[in-house]
């Protein structure tokens, strides 16, 4: 009897963690964002039911192509809580991401989500890298109609390796997955990570450093 009340307690403990590992779960039909509330809390404030339209449960826009015309080759539309107030709770969220010939989405993390990414036009090579200490590059090839996922918090990276554009679209389990790009953290933090620690962390001279700073 004591075995079975252990097996019980390490299962409920397993699914509990498990339920616990995206968004919150929603107590009631829906919350919508009330983005201009000035309480504080982990998400957004709902807004009052009665108030709610059709509209708060909308986005239009992702039939039209990003503007890839950057120096990486990419763009990203997304279509978060911020898109959608009617995502509040609701732990999803999507992305269009454009891709110009040889461009690419660069190596960056959702903190928040995981993401299963679907490639809708051209081929591209994707991949992800493990956690310490292993650092382990998992990588493919995808072509239209093949899908993806990349664990949540791990950096991952996406590059267009046709000769024509190309198309995918991301989901995510999270209503406001985030993203930290890596490049863009590490040279382009404000203010400015002392260069000296960049360079002994990267184990290079202190001028590149600041020669990769300038360009953030």
């Amino acid at each position: 009897m004591a075995s079975q009340e252990l097996l019980l307690l390490g299962l409920f403990a397993i699914v509990s963690s498990i339920a616990l590992a995206s968004d919150p779960s929603s107590l009631q039909d829906f919350c919508v964002a009330a983005p201009n509330s000035p309480v504080l809390v982990n998400g957004l404030v709902c807004k009052d039911p009665k108030q709610v339209q059709a509209q708060d449960f909308f986005f239009s826009g992702l039939h039209k192509p990003g503007n890839t015309s950057n120096p990486v080759g990419s763009r990203v539309t997304p279509v978060t809580v911020t898109q959608i107030p009617g995502l509040n709770t609701l732990g999803i969220s999507l992305a269009r991401i454009d891709y110009a010939p040889w461009g690419i989405n660069p190596p960056h993390t959702h903190p928040r989500g995981s993401e299963i990414l679907t490639v809708t036009e051209g081929s591209l090579e994707v991949g992800f890298v493990t956690s310490n200490p292993e650092n382990r590059l998992i990588t493919k090839v995808l072509q239209k109609g093949d899908v993806f996922v990349f664990p949540v918090g791990l950096i991952h990276f996406q590059r267009n390796i046709g000769y024509g554009n190309a198309i995918a679209i991301a989901a995510l389990s999270s209503q406001n997955p985030g993203v930290i790009t890596i490049a863009n953290a590490v040279f382009g933090s404000k203010p400015k990570i002392y260069a000296d620690i960049l360079a002994k962390a990267f184990q290079v001279d202190k001028k590149i450093v600041l020669q990769v700073q300038s360009k953030f």
